[in-house]
């Protein structure tokens, strides 16, 4: 999501030295590469204005923004430390997450699914990916390149995608998740960044949707966003074998931003009486507040 949720605190600039901000126009909009004045060969993925990524060239491993910091913990615990995955992400970004797969996980191979070819070329021109990492990237539509993949390949699927700042419609469907299940292993693991504010009924339809086709599902959210009180990144996890809820939800509580995770019962009372989403009746997620932005 455009504004997804950073440190507190960070100071944000144009950078030392001698780095500028670069800017280039994509598909999507205005895109500008801003340094981090803080840490050396990092920078801010922006486009149109709203923080989109963050990467650090010198250490990918680093993840900067709370729900990158999340999805990482996914990363690291969907199987034993070091051990390659396939993993798929739809929606590419600046590339963090599979940056951060390919250092922490040597050997894996990962599909990226990135709609914006101009956004693709920006990033890599400019950040470009470390050549001996196995990452493919396709420029087409999420759904599209998802429908490409083989059955049952992927131990990791990671749904990452906005439209601006909005996730789109047909990706937020019971139809969309089968397809998701078609590609996954057996054992695998579903992920995905969902924005919502107040009174979270998109997030509460996304947990019923994906509850509709997976047996054990996780949520890690800001307090704030739990309560309704303001806008913000949800990641959802869920799989068809038992999540290790107790450490995920140990990670996200330290985390410099910490957050909440909720599972079983809890996770299904707050979806309350929501309703799955077919192709049919699917809406795209709201479009977050302008102070989101600022």
């Amino acid at each position: 999501m455009a504004g997804k949720d950073r440190n507190k605190g960070r100071q944000r600039g144009r950078g030392s030295g001698s780095a500028e901000a670069v800017v280039g126009q994509v598909d999507g909009g205005r895109a500008e590469l801003e340094p981090d004045r803080e840490r050396s060969g990092a920078w801010t993925l922006l486009i149109d204005g709203a923080p989109q990524s963050h990467v650090d060239l010198d250490d990918p491993s680093y993840l900067d923004f709370a729900y990158q910091r999340r999805i990482g913990h996914l990363i690291d615990l969907v199987a034993p430390a070091r051990q390659p995955l396939n993993v798929v992400h739809l929606g590419g970004g600046a590339f963090t997450l599979a940056r951060y797969t390919a250092a922490s996980r040597p050997r894996s191979t990962q599909q990226v699914v990135e709609i914006d070819a101009a956004l693709v070329a920006f990033v890599r021109e400019h950040l470009p990916l470390d050549p001996q990492a196995r990452v493919r990237v396709r420029a087409v539509d999420a759904r599209a390149g998802l429908a490409k993949l083989p059955d049952g390949w992927a131990d990791l699927v990671i749904a990452d995608v906005f439209s601006g700042a909005r996730t789109p419609a047909h990706l937020t469907s019971t139809e969309f998740l089968d397809d998701v299940r078609r590609v996954l292993a057996p054992a695998g693991w579903y992920v995905a960044n969902l924005a919502d504010g107040p009174p979270l009924t998109h997030l509460r339809g996304q947990i019923a949707t994906v509850a509709s086709r997976f047996t054990e599902l996780a949520l890690a959210a800001d307090p704030v966003v739990w309560r309704g009180k303001r806008f913000g990144n949800a990641v959802l996890v869920a799989a068809d074998r038992e999540l290790p809820v107790a450490e995920f939800t140990r990670r996200v509580a330290s985390d410099p931003h910490p957050g909440r995770v909720e599972h079983g019962r809890a996770l299904a009372d707050f979806a309350g009486g929501a309703t799955p989403v077919a192709d049919a009746s699917a809406v795209a997620s709201p479009q977050p507040p302008l102070s989101v932005f600022r």
